[in-house]
């Protein structure tokens, strides 16, 4: 059977995949609905916009030394100040504005790059899973087993103590303790699925299994974890932030969350705001992040409801 025949046959024997894409469609539309949703994702990316924008445009270096204006108060506390440094200086006269919105894009580069490898590792070996049954399935559920009976935690300490943490490495180590949850999900809808009459359809019509896990069954998963997918971004955030306290995240003089408020925890009493700035703009994204993805998993409930 030709290319052309095969697709043919994919998009005749699949409405089940079309209502899985329908039904993403509809939960995102339901959570734009709602007032909650809007609001996290203004905060989200008025917040996203100035770390992408904001030091750039400045021209304001974040590791540049300024001692002449160290532990400069931020403008509403009065006294020493200078709107040349709207959120304060740290104790070395680094511009905390440019810093925490550095921090802040280095922090969500690295949640949302976590998910992805997690979303492309748990997914692909829960539909292997699904899909075969058998070995590979029980192979693939023991690696995940195992996987879980680590913590996180202390699996990226234990790597990241012994290596180099850089960017790649933090989401890297991140992604591989974090994917089991996805590969469970997505394995019993695939095994759910797998002896549908359009699955058989498929597969005597000639397509390949690659071609009807990808465009048959993908579709499918999306809608049970689109809302925990954008939770896990908040939750690899706090990590991120965590790993850069306890000095295994981004190295200094990069600045980020953890880094910056491990540095100005030693100032809490004379310069409070070296620490509290970062945490405030975590704080906000978290909180938006946290809106969206609980809109969508009542939007999700809603829908399946209704659906059901």
């Amino acid at each position: 059977m030709s290319v052309a025949q095969t697709n043919l046959s994919l998009k005749v024997t699949a409405p089940e995949a079309q209502r899985g894409a329908s039904l993403s469609w509809r939960i995102w539309k339901a959570a734009l609905a709602s007032n909650e949703f809007r609001v996290g994702l203004v905060i989200f990316a008025v917040l996203g916009l100035a770390a992408l924008l904001y030091p750039a445009l400045s021209g304001i270096d974040p590791t540049k030394m300024n001692v002449a204006g160290r532990l400069q108060s931020p403008p509403f506390l009065g006294d020493k100040w200078s709107w040349a440094a709207p959120l304060g200086t740290d104790q070395i006269g680094r511009d905390m504005l440019v810093r925490s919105l550095v921090g802040l894009r280095y922090s969500l580069l690295i949640g949302l790059s976590t998910v992805v490898v997690m979303l492309i590792i748990g997914c692909s070996l829960g539909t292997l899973a699904g899909y075969y049954g058998g070995r590979i399935d029980m192979v693939i559920m023991r690696i995940t087993d195992a996987q879980l009976s680590i913590p996180m935690i202390i699996l990226a300490i234990t790597v990241l103590g012994v290596s180099r943490p850089t960017i790649p490495a933090i989401i890297l180590v991140l992604g591989l303790s974090s994917w089991p949850v996805y590969a469970r999900v997505t394995r019993s809808v695939v095994m759910t699925e797998r002896k549908s009459e359009y699955v058989r359809a498929a597969q005597v019509s000639g397509a390949s299994d690659f071609r009807i896990m990808v465009w048959l069954l993908a579709p499918l998963v999306l809608p049970p974890i689109i809302f925990v997918s954008v939770l896990d971004v908040a939750r690899m955030m706090i990590f991120e932030s965590i790993l850069g306290f306890i000095g295994l995240g981004v190295q200094p003089p990069t600045p980020t969350f953890g880094n910056i408020i491990s540095d100005g925890r030693k100032y809490l009493l004379n310069a409070w705001w070296i620490a509290t700035m970062p945490g405030v703009f975590l704080c906000l994204t978290l909180t938006s992040i946290n809106l969206m993805g609980a809109s969508l998993e009542r939007a999700r409930n809603r829908i399946y409801g209704g659906v059901s």
